[in-house]
């Protein structure tokens, strides 16, 4: 997978994230949870790889910001 693939990934990873928590503060509903046919709360573990990969992509957007940027200048 190429670096940029990588970071579109991370970023859509991102956004789904971000709308699963603003959907969980406005509406207290659980996209994640939603999507997996559970209630607000419920964890399974599909959903626990779900917010992993949510946390490990903003782990790898935070420490590699300097040459994601330079990567997309290119």
């Amino acid at each position: 997978m190429s670096m940029k693939k990588l970071d579109v990934l991370a970023f859509i990873l991102l956004v789904v994230g971000g709308l699963n928590w603003g959907l969980v503060a406005v509406a207290r509903f659980d996209l994640v949870a939603f999507i997996f046919g559970m209630r607000f709360g419920d964890i399974s573990p599909v959903s626990r790889v779900v917010y992993g990969l949510v946390e490990l992509a903003a782990v790898y957007q935070a420490l590699g910001w300097k040459a994601i940027q330079r990567r997309w200048q290119a």
